[in-house]
């Protein structure tokens, strides 16, 4: 519990009692490899704080083939916000690529305590503007930017995440196919 309030403590420095309040939201779990932490076509009720590991979101289109819209590593919040807002079926499925811990909380308690704290209200807000941000920054990148300047970027900011998903994950979440991938990567090691 210490790494989620820490994680919120590094976005807005919370009092004792809304951390006291917070710590009585988050129980602790697991998702494994391979495992949903919301699966299309679910409806949405928790967020969970990310303590280890990664969790993709992705979709698939009407052909089949899969798209990762974007991946999650620790420590970060994850659960479908779009989902959870709309009080619609989920889009975006978010999916376990490696053994996770977890923290979750029912979204409709943290929504009922930021009514009464403006902490918590203004974390929440802090925390899905940062998410449309990095949005808007991926959106941007794709339209505008080649792959293998994509990659780089991907390298930058998940620094690991190669030696800990296939490459096929990767590749999906560039918009290029695995060969397209391996031909970048054989590029930038010449």
């Amino acid at each position: 519990m210490n790494n989620v309030i820490s994680f919120f403590n590094n976005i807005l420095q919370l009092s004792k009692p809304t951390v006291d309040l917070m710590k009585g939201l988050f129980v602790p779990a697991t998702l494994k490899k391979g495992e949903y932490f919301i699966d299309k076509g679910q409806y949405a009720k928790e967020i969970a704080f990310l303590e280890s590991g990664y969790v993709r979101a992705y979709y698939i289109n009407n052909e089949g083939k899969e798209y990762n819209k974007t991946f999650f590593a620790a420590p970060t919040i994850i659960g479908s916000y779009a989902a959870l807002i709309n009080k619609q079926p989920n889009v975006v499925a978010q999916q376990a690529l490696t053994d996770c811990k977890i923290w979750k909380a029912s979204f409709n308690k943290i929504e009922e305590l930021s009514a009464s704290n403006l902490e918590v209200e203004r974390l929440r807000r802090i925390i899905a503007e940062s998410y449309f941000l990095s949005n808007e920054k991926k959106e941007i990148e794709m339209a505008l930017l080649d792959a293998e300047k994509r990659y780089q970027i991907l390298q930058e900011e998940y620094p690991e995440i190669e030696l800990k998903i296939p490459q096929y994950h990767i590749a999906a979440y560039l918009g290029i196919s695995p060969t397209q991938l391996s031909r970048i990567r054989k590029n930038r090691t010449k």
